[in-house]
């Protein structure tokens, strides 16, 4: 009887143990949850923001979203725009989104987009994302391939819009003569005429 009362004892404890361990378990997942609201991720149209910052600056992370116009996004879905982004529902993401690809749906004046006037299709579009550098490149291509001024401008890697190049925009070979090598060819030409005259 000695024996089998001690094994009892002994599952007893591990018991015990063990639901001590299931007990302690979901505490370390509530704490977990709770850093990750604090310092967490707010995935907006492929892009990762910071869910500390206001709603405000928090959008401006977005490539193609400028201060003013996400100002315009928040006055038109009704939004605060110093909540924070990490209080926001997946509803109001989807709102938020559907809103930054299609402004014109919610009255957002076209003088805010980012490409008015489309060489293409002649429409007011604002660009988001990846389509911002895309479409910058193809517009870079289009100049080259037309051979315009500021096409040849691209192509040779100069200043596009009527910068000076003399002081700035001297990268790569220099066009200039440095005065250490000025006062060596000096010092050189004034031995070879002293040679000349002796």
């Amino acid at each position: 009887m000695g024996v089998s009362r001690v094994k009892d004892v002994e599952k007893e404890k591990e018991k015990e143990e063990e639901e001590k361990k299931k007990k302690e378990k979901p505490k370390e997942i509530k704490v977990k949850k709770e850093e990750r609201k604090i310092g967490g991720i707010v995935r907006i149209l492929n892009t990762d923001l910071d869910a500390n910052k206001n709603l405000l600056y928090g959008l401006t992370g977005i490539k193609g979203v400028s201060y003013t116009f996400s100002k315009a996004v928040i006055a038109a879905l009704g939004l605060d725009a110093y909540r924070k982004l990490s209080t926001l529902t997946p509803e109001e993401i989807e709102k938020i989104e559907d809103c930054l690809k299609n402004p014109a749906k919610y009255n957002i004046p076209s003088f805010l987009f980012n490409r008015r006037r489309d060489p293409e299709t002649g429409l007011d579009i604002h660009l988001v994302g990846p389509d911002v550098d895309i479409f910058r490149s193809m517009d870079i291509k289009r100049e080259i391939e037309l051979k315009t001024y500021k096409g040849f401008r691209h192509m040779y890697g100069q200043p596009v819009r009527g910068q000076r190049t003399r002081s700035h925009f001297r990268h790569g070979r220099t066009v200039g003569v440095l005065r250490g090598k000025m006062k060596q060819l000096a010092q050189q030409q004034a031995k070879e005429k002293k040679e000349e005259k002796k």
